[in-house]
């Protein structure tokens, strides 16, 4: 059992949720400037997340 691994895995979930709850804001949104700032910093943090959290997956070597 690899800590990066489960560190990477729930980076990645984690940043898919952020891209669920910013796609769920953008049907909601009606253009406020609040509703913009908030689809940007969800967005963004989920993308980061998201890639962070594959690439460690990725990267990190199964060793027993």
């Amino acid at each position: 059992m690899n800590l990066k691994r489960i560190f990477g895995a729930l980076l990645t979930a984690l940043g898919i949720g952020g891209l669920i709850y910013t796609a769920v804001v953008f049907s909601d949104t009606s253009g406020d400037t609040r509703d913009v700032k908030t689809l940007i910093i969800y967005g963004v943090l989920g993308i980061v997340f998201f890639v962070s959290g594959i690439s460690l997956v990725r990267t990190t070597k199964d060793e027993s």
